[in-house]
């Protein structure tokens, strides 16, 4: 495939605007990708020199035959002598150039925000999954995430020149186009060569052989692009950590950069990320904070300013953390070791609710600690667990490091919060199983969310996998999955994971409708708080919405270029204000988007669009479903009192 397509109006640069360096353009070779690749040896130079991309992982598809594909082979050192010391020792002056390595769930949306809000840069993401880097090419991304392909449009397909009328104002402003800035492919190589900062966003699952199994994270796919950056990149390259990783990772880094290059001086940063699936765009829009750690050299700090000065694009400098590198990396695991804590917390308050009898409510006793200042409502919502790629990992990982430290109590202390989130789980499914006397055998569970979390396809250790495993092992004659936002082939990877027989998995039903899932079914099991199924104008409202207030609109009587897309975001929401029809596009800035290729599985009839939006209606339930009826809500969203009206029996969480 050719370099980014331009729909629309002229992309010449507008007079005065600097022309944008050359972009890399987009190809789709190998099936094998970055964050996948695994070198099994131990960090030590020798296993550095040694371990190629793929070494010890199966090869999942054969090389690729495409010219300009990057070679799985080791290479030497791709960068003479006499460009290592023309260029400063102290890093770039000036960031033009960033390479994403990984374009998963950390790097895809990071990078897009970034070339989002810095039209200046080039932003390529690489990754070797032909599959992936040819969905961040269509309208179809691989995340699902609020607001993601709107930015991802505007930064890869460039925008069109447009006037702007706002509200109570007769005259137009002329808005110019952007020219795109933001280029996926497979060219990792050569993106290396041309950056002036690489970030890093491999996996690093939790390892599953050897010393550290099932606690210490793998960070052999790290090393891998490590190894890469070291022989491609220019001296002075500023290389940032994105992953999450353990305590030293930045140091490992230095260490494999220094065994290539012992003559060239690279720094390396720790930038966690803070996201929150189903959230993500907006956290990156509307940081808390942006944490960086460096050395506390002189370059080390210089090369912190100039990653300072790419969020300084639309983060406020009070947001800008800068700490020393382990401080940083240790204050990841740490954040989302605290967040699951308060989980943990409220759910053990939950099971003494349940206990206690007598009307105690555990959103009553959450919200009532909530509204002291210093707990705060967040992270309070009583539920059967949590689940997803990061907490679990990082509570292994700083527990792992703990009692490597000789730090057992320390150690024994965070491992607690993972026993209360498996005790919630086994309470219940010993629940489900009680209630429906003690047997599943000869009848049907509907489960009714499969993703970890609503607002999110990210089905990587959902409490609902889990919770499928357990009611397989009770014999029911079906279980049927419904889940909006997951695809059935994600939900089926997930469940041939856990262990399961041939007989039980046959068992296992994938829904596209929820009347699909809970036609005759004995009892609903809601694992995602999705609010399609809090039914139509029933539920418990969990969430509260922002107050609509007039945004206000930015001063446009100076040229259109120094208008930020902070800027022109607040244009669009208030003439969205003003419109009886509000639009993802209201300024009519976005190019069109490229035609799918005929056969795309994305694009069939809309069945699947359709039940996506659908909201369930617990009335139609309430015929569908077999005696006893019963309804076991995981994540209390719905009303108790208006489906018990209904003639459901209903079980929540801490009540």
């Amino acid at each position: 495939m050719d370099g980014i397509q331009n729909n629309g109006s002229s992309s010449v640069d507008p007079p005065g605007r600097p022309s944008l360096p050359a972009a890399l353009t987009r190809s789709f070779p190998s099936t094998q990708s970055i964050a996948s690749t695994l070198s099994p040896g131990a960090s030590t130079p020798s296993s550095w020199s040694a371990n190629q991309w793929a070494r010890g992982t199966p090869d999942t598809s054969p090389p690729s035959s495409r010219s300009q594909s990057p070679e799985l082979k080791p290479k030497a050192v791709g960068v003479s002598a006499s460009e290592s010391t023309s260029t400063s020792s102290q890093g770039p002056d000036e960031v033009k150039n960033i390479c994403f390595i990984g374009a998963g769930f950390v790097g895809g949306p990071t990078a897009a925000v970034i070339a989002f809000h810095n039209p200046q840069l080039i932003v390529n993401v690489v990754d070797l999954n032909e599959q992936r880097v040819a969905a961040w090419n269509s309208r179809h991304l691989p995340i699902h995430e609020n607001g993601l392909l709107k930015v991802v449009r505007t930064a890869r397909d460039g925008t069109v020149d447009t006037t702007v009328s706002l509200p109570g104002c007769r005259d137009t402003v002329g808005l110019k186009g952007r020219q795109p800035n933001l280029v996926f492919s497979t060219n990792v190589i050569p993106a290396i060569q041309e950056a002036d900062m690489v970030f890093i966003c491999v996996n690093t699952p939790t390892k599953t052989h050897g010393i550290g199994a099932g606690a210490m994270a793998d960070v052999s796919a790290i090393e891998s692009a490590t190894r890469t950056v070291a022989k491609h990149a220019r001296g002075g390259t500023i290389i940032v950590e994105k992953s999450t990783v353990p305590c030293g990772t930045a140091r490992m880094i230095q260490d494999i950069l220094r065994y290539y290059r012992p003559e060239t001086n690279f720094e390396v940063l720790s930038n966690p990320e803070f996201l929150a699936e189903g959230t993500a765009v907006e956290n990156l829009m509307h940081p808390d904070r942006i944490l960086i750690g460096s050395a506390q050299t002189l370059s080390g700090l210089k090369a912190a300013a100039a990653l300072k000065q790419v969020y300084a694009a639309w983060v406020p400098d009070a947001r800008l953390v800068t700490v020393n590198t382990f401080s940083s990396e240790l204050a990841k695991l740490v954040a989302n070791t605290m967040l699951a804590q308060r989980i943990s917390s409220i759910n053990a308050v939950s099971a003494m609710c349940e206990e206690l009898g007598l009307g105690a409510d555990v959103d009553d006793v959450s919200l009532a600690i909530g509204k002291d200042t210093r707990v705060g409502p967040k992270f309070l919502q009583a539920g059967v667990g949590f689940g997803g790629s990061c907490f679990e990992k990082d509570i292994l990982n700083l527990a792992y490091l703990a009692r490597e430290m000789h730090l057992d109590v320390v150690a024994d202390y965070w491992m607690s919060i993972l026993k209360i989130n498996e005790y919630q789980r086994e309470r219940y499914v010993r629940n489900v199983v009680r209630e429906l006397n003690g047997s599943l055998r000869g009848k049907k569970v509907s489960v009714l969310g499969f993703a970890f979390k609503d607002e999110t396809n990210d089905t990587r250790n959902s409490i609902a996998v889990h919770i499928i495993r357990d009611l397989a092992n009770e014999m029911p004659r079906e279980i049927a999955i419904f889940d909006p936002g997951c695809a059935a082939s994600e939900i089926m990877d997930e469940i041939e994971k856990i262990g399961l027989r041939a007989d039980q998995i046959e068992k296992i039903k994938i829904c596209t409708r929820w009347r699909e899932s809970v036609s005759e079914a004995a009892a609903v099991c809601i694992l995602t708080p999705w609010k399609q199924f809090r039914g139509c104008g029933i539920g418990r409202q969990v969430k509260v919405g922002r107050k609509e207030t007039p945004t206000e609109v930015p001063v446009v009587g100076s040229p259109s270029e120094s208008l930020t897309e902070m800027d022109i975001l607040k244009i669009e929401e208030s003439v969205n204000q003003e419109s009886p029809a509000p639009s993802e596009d209201p300024l009519r800035r976005l190019r069109p988007l490229m035609p799918c290729p005929e056969g795309c599985t994305h694009c069939k009839p809309g069945e699947q669009d359709a039940s996506d939006s659908e909201t369930v209606d617990w009335v139609e339930v309430a015929g569908m479903m077999n005696e006893p009826r019963w309804v076991f809500d995981g994540r209390n969203v719905v009303d108790p009192l208006e489906l018990q009206g209904l003639g459901f029996r209903v079980r929540g969480i801490g009540r």
